[in-house]
């Protein structure tokens, strides 16, 4: 059963007091488009001045690490970059050092946004489609020979990478759709099938990979944002932390909270700011994700 914290000044100290690092998903938890929750940064301040260790872990793979920051500092939230990991930084690492690919194809088609493209320069990665303004148009009638052919096909592209693109187009599909037939390795930075914004819902990276998954008949990408295990053994393996004596915070049941409960952590707490309002959403027997403790909202982990 999850336990109810809010106003709880004892059951708030105890349950700090498990734990040495908290990890923080950040759209619905910490703010809302560009609306910082009221007591977010007093909330974290506390816990820094407790001595613990903060990671910011989101799924948005719009933003590098560097840009997170700075929305971080516009936020009033203080932080270093090595504080932030996102979905599209354990994408680039998975890529550059785990994933086995043959010399002739290195190169990374990219359904998405600068976010991204920075990261996989950061690794050295080369990558076409993205951001470049090429790709940002309607389909033309010839454009159907030649992805058919081969002629307009980069033969170097080894991935297709999808993330969440604002300008996605039937070009742009096509043209991964076409890679991926061809072999290419099926990636995703996460699949999250909406995003909090502007105290609404929209759609979120996964409705950027569905299509794609749709057409190559239900073969799923491998993600790197939560729950992926991947991102949490990345983040284990960088902040080298004690998993039971860390603590998921999250507005997300099948992402935040999921993640934390798979990755083994000692805890998850769930904020209604985000994706999940209500309580109700994990009571009943038949639920299997079920935070370890709620709050109404981050500010109310002050007491």
């Amino acid at each position: 059963m999850s336990k109810y914290l809010t106003g709880d000044k004892d059951g708030i100290a105890e349950f700090i007091s498990r734990f040495d690092v908290f990890l923080f998903d950040c759209d619905g938890v910490l703010w809302s488009g560009d609306h910082v929750f009221e007591g977010t940064v007093e909330t974290l301040e506390m816990l820094r001045s407790k001595g613990k260790q903060i990671v910011f872990v989101t799924n948005n793979s719009t933003k590098s690490r560097a840009d997170y920051k700075k929305k971080l500092d516009s936020m009033g939230i203080p932080a270093s970059v090595d504080e932030v990991f996102g979905s599209s930084y354990s994408a680039a690492i998975y890529i550059s050092r785990i994933l086995s690919l043959p010399p002739s194809q290195k190169t990374v088609f990219v359904l998405g946004e600068s976010g991204i493209e920075t990261e996989l320069d950061s690794e050295s990665i080369p990558h076409i489609g993205g951001t470049d303004p090429a790709y940002n148009r309607l389909i033309d009638p010839k454009d159907y020979t030649s992805i058919a052919s081969g002629e307009t096909l980069d033969p170097s592209v080894g991935v297709v990478l999808a993330g969440l693109d604002f300008h996605l187009n039937y070009l742009k599909l096509a043209y991964a759709f076409a890679y991926l037939q061809r072999g290419a390795k099926f990636l995703a930075t996460n699949t999250d099938t909406t995003l909090p914004s502007a105290r609404s819902l929209f759609p979120g990276a996964g409705a950027i990979s569905a299509p794609l998954i749709a057409m190559m008949g239900g073969e799923r990408p491998m993600a790197f944002g939560k729950p992926s295990q991947a991102m949490m053994d990345a983040i284990e393996g960088k902040f080298r932390f004690d998993r039971k004596k860390a603590c998921m915070v999250g507005d997300r049941l099948d992402t935040d909270i999921r993640f934390g409960i798979e990755g083994g952590l000692g805890g998850t707490l769930c904020v209604l700011t985000g994706v999940t309002i209500s309580e109700k959403d994990w009571e009943g027997e038949d639920k299997e994700v079920v935070p370890t403790a709620w709050v109404k909202r981050l500010g109310d982990l002050r007491g």
